[in-house]
């Protein structure tokens, strides 16, 4: 019994709604590239350096795309998910932003991100926004703590809109995360795809 819901436990880690990217148990393999093909459930996507990548899709892998938003939309209140860089100054700047409806599950985190090794990810909601010489500094809490970071004029501010299957199509551009398989093929638990000439920027 004690194997059953353990297991149950870590299932519902990859099913439960990917608002942010709260990362599963174990580290997920993360895939920023370009469609190349599109089989049914089945994707074929060419990554940024050059890998071919095998994706497979499940009934409840969540497909969504971005709209653009501005900075005046970030709010007191709202739950962001952003991507930033750690300066020399020490602080984090934002280098894209996400305005979600509501709150991760987990109640946000922040923690390492791959896209260089000062980046981050904070998943969190607005306690103050303060007006800065370049932009606005937003303070934001999380489950376990809180931080700060600054969002600059040039960072775009997205927001996710659901979607489904038919939105991907070779050529486009993709973000998406889950599990690898012994196989290699990783099972997508979301996938954030090019729509209207927007890419995801994370």
């Amino acid at each position: 019994m004690r194997k059953i819901a353990l297991a149950a436990a870590v299932i519902g880690l990859f099913v439960a709604p990917a608002l942010a990217q709260s990362p599963p148990a174990g580290p997920p393999t993360r895939i920023r590239g370009t469609i190349e093909k599109v089989d049914g459930d089945n994707l074929t996507i060419k990554a940024r350096d050059g890998t071919i990548m095998k994706v497979a899709m499940t009934a409840t892998t969540r497909v969504q795309s971005l709209v653009k938003k501005s900075l005046a939309d970030v709010k007191v209140g709202d739950f962001l998910a952003s991507t930033g860089m750690k300066g020399t100054d020490g602080k984090i700047h934002a280098i894209e932003v996400r305005i979600f409806p509501a709150a991760t599950p987990d109640g946000g985190r922040q923690f390492a991100w791959d896209l260089g090794s000062d980046s981050v990810m904070t998943n969190a909601t607005v306690g103050t926004v303060t007006e800065a010489p370049q932009g606005k500094l937003v303070h934001v809490k999380f489950k376990d703590g809180e931080s700060e970071y600054s969002i600059g004029p040039e960072v775009p501010i997205l927001a996710p809109v659901p979607g489904d299957k038919s939105l991907l199509k070779p050529g486009l551009a993709v973000f998406l995360a889950g599990p690898k398989g012994p196989d290699d093929t990783v099972t997508a638990v979301f996938i954030y795809v090019e729509k209207d000439g927007i890419k995801p920027p994370m």
